[in-house]
């Protein structure tokens, strides 16, 4: 997917980027490839691939779900970005927070944000599982979201405890997202959620299989949630 073909699929979608969102698209392409250079950030790195497998995929919540009306938006295990800074590329006034478990990657992301003057973002390099227990971070948040970092009643522990009553979790995931929400039902009862929504569609040129899974937040999650670090990995709430 090149930019041109980039821009025409968002369009057909309702999403217009300005002159000024392409070349700040085109400067994460290039920073995200120098700096890949130094570290480990990604294994997609040419441009048609990282326009398709990250930009564009990172955006297709947007085609099922709105969330340009909401303040803040928390990405949990983001990497290189994936999907929080695309959407907040698109959606300049949400406020995004990051959290990730290496430190490397959040000098990445802070260098990203000034190349791109990016405004209204905040990094913070921890475990998600201790973040959670900080009380100015714990269920203030309208959206939760993660893309590729742990099968759902894993990551269900590690979002739904930063979501504000009534707020989303959104998990992107790919093949096998059925099995995976199957497993989840004792693990979203436990944390306060209830699954809204479940989107499964493909991406284009490779056809690759795509979900989008939406959880609603009805109730606080129990206190005891997250576990400790680890263990939710090693003990999921199946």
């Amino acid at each position: 997917m090149n930019e041109e073909q980039f821009r025409e699929a968002l369009q057909k979608e309702g999403i217009s980027l300005t002159d000024m969102q392409m070349n700040q698209f085109q400067r994460y392409y290039e920073v995200l490839v120098d700096w890949n250079e130094r570290m480990n950030l990604t294994a997609i790195t040419e441009k048609k691939d990282v326009y398709l497998k990250h930009f564009y995929d990172s955006i297709t919540v947007l085609f099922h779900e709105d969330i340009s009306k909401e303040e803040s938006i928390i990405d949990i295990g983001a990497g290189a970005g994936f999907p929080s800074l695309p959407l907040k590329i698109c959606i300049p006034h949400i406020h995004v927070t990051i959290v990730d478990s290496l430190n490397k990657r959040i000098t990445f992301l802070n260098a990203l944000a000034e190349e791109l003057d990016l405004k209204g973002v905040s990094f913070f390099h921890d475990r998600a599982e201790q973040f959670a227990r900080l009380k100015n971070h714990r269920e203030i948040y309208d959206v939760a979201i993660s893309r590729a970092v742990a099968r759902l009643p894993v990551l269900s522990e590690l979002c739904l405890p930063f979501v504000k009553k009534n707020g989303r979790f959104i998990a992107m995931k790919g093949a096998g997202a059925a099995e995976e929400l199957a497993q989840s039902s004792r693990a979203l009862k436990l944390l306060g959620g209830k699954l809204e929504n479940d989107y499964h569609f493909k991406l284009p040129i490779e056809d690759s299989e795509r979900a989008i899974i939406v959880v609603r937040k009805e109730k606080s999650t129990p206190k005891s949630y997250p576990r400790k670090p680890g263990t939710p990995n090693k003990q999921p709430l199946i």
